[in-house]
């Protein structure tokens, strides 16, 4: 009998050798689909920790004002902007800074494509067009702090926070090299104070800190439309809800809701659907690779809680509860992981999405908030 099963094992190894030669793969890691390489914004130390195969590796140090670090990839090329202005490239591989470029004393918010790089400044009151080499191409000024900035085909949107309006910049040379933006249409009046935006096909989705409704472009028809947003008992915000980090799956559009312990959930096409009652106010709505299921994170009192739903019954299913303030979750796209900075205890905590358990922690992070994910393929 042991020899039979010895037999079936070894059969089924070489079947799994066969195939990955089949495919061109190396069969030592037929399995693997790649590397998370994971960036960790040190927010108070002018750095990135660098994590691999779940160790703390390198710390990029030379990164300014992390407080609002923000990391984006494009192929590559990895980009940063810190708080106090400045665009850092840098080669994500060989972890190190090529190329610095200070677009004004205060930026967060900024947009990678294949020719460009767009930044949506607050003290310059200004939205500047860089090529993706950090050399500046163009500069809009607007009299206004710049939020929400997003790329949809040959189109620039962002939202001017002080004056209550979200400005499309066309691309005249439509992606053909370096572009040329111009003020293509701008709506006015749209609502109090934008403060964040995300993009989803062709529909610009904006939030406000004193409007209760959100705003939706239309870009393919260059359309405004006000979404009502139903809110009792409103609560002073202790911490504004990312609107980049709402969620999209094929089947609902969920929100934090402003100021309510509350998630709102509509339908693609924007109907009102459900209220998901949370434990606190509601910062992230993080969607899996899967979109079977949402992380959301809080603030005020409830920081250090994280809590699961799930997106096709709209309940809420797991709670996980940590040492400390909980800054940001990232969801692996070749892992069952959901990566958690706990900022307080200076780590990374790690999450199987299979079974729903505490993996791992992942230390010797400096006050941890940002996490972004560079995937390596393996060759």
């Amino acid at each position: 009998m042991k020899i039979d099963k010895i037999i079936s094992a070894a059969a089924l190894v070489a079947a799994l050798f066969v195939n990955a030669q089949a495919k061109g793969v190396n069969p030592i890691f037929a399995e693997l689909r790649g590397n998370d390489k994971i960036f960790v914004v040190e927010r108070e130390s002018s750095s990135l920790a660098v994590i691999e195969q779940g160790l703390t590796r390198n710390h990029m140090q030379g990164m300014h004002d992390m407080n609002h670090g923000v990391v984006k990839f494009y192929e590559n090329d990895g980009y940063v902007i810190s708080r106090d202005g400045y665009i850092i490239k840098f080669d994500p591989i060989e972890e190190k800074i090529i190329k610095e470029y200070k677009t004004s004393d205060s930026a967060i918010g900024f947009t990678v494509t294949k020719n460009y790089i767009a930044v949506a400044n607050y003290a310059k009151k200004s939205v500047d067009i860089l090529d993706r080499d950090l050399n500046p191409l163009q500069s809009f000024e607007t009299n206004s702090k710049n939020v929400g900035i997003k790329q949809y085909k040959h189109y620039l949107v962002f939202s001017q926070m002080n004056n209550d309006k979200i400005t499309v910049l066309k691309d005249k040379n439509e992606g053909k090299g370096l572009p040329d933006f111009e003020i293509y249409k701008e709506f006015e009046d749209v609502g109090v104070m934008p403060f964040d935006a995300m993009i989803k096909n062709n529909h610009f989705i904006t939030g406000f800190f004193n409007s209760d409704f959100y705003g939706v472009v239309d870009l393919d028809t260059m359309t405004y439309s006000k979404i009502d947003i139903l809110l009792e008992d409103r609560k002073p915000v202790l911490k504004v809800p990312h609107f980049g980090f709402w969620s999209i799956s094929d089947g609902h559009v969920f929100i934090p809701a402003v100021g309510n312990n509350k998630v709102l959930a509509y339908t693609p096409d924007f109907k009102f659907v459900k209220s998901i009652e949370t434990e606190g106010l509601p910062v992230f709505t993080a969607l899996s690779p899967d979109q079977k299921y949402m992380a959301v994170t809080f603030s005020g009192d409830k920081f250090p809680v994280v809590q699961i739903i799930d997106t096709q019954t709209l309940e809420i299913i797991k709670r996980f509860e940590f040492d400390g303030k909980v800054l940001h979750v990232r969801w692996s796209n070749l892992r069952p992981n959901l990566y958690i900075s706990v900022n307080d205890t200076n780590k990374v905590a790690v999450i199987n999405t299979k079974e729903w358990y505490l993996s791992r922690e992942i230390f010797n992070i400096q006050k941890p908030s940002g996490i972004f994910i560079y995937e390596e393929e393996n060759k």
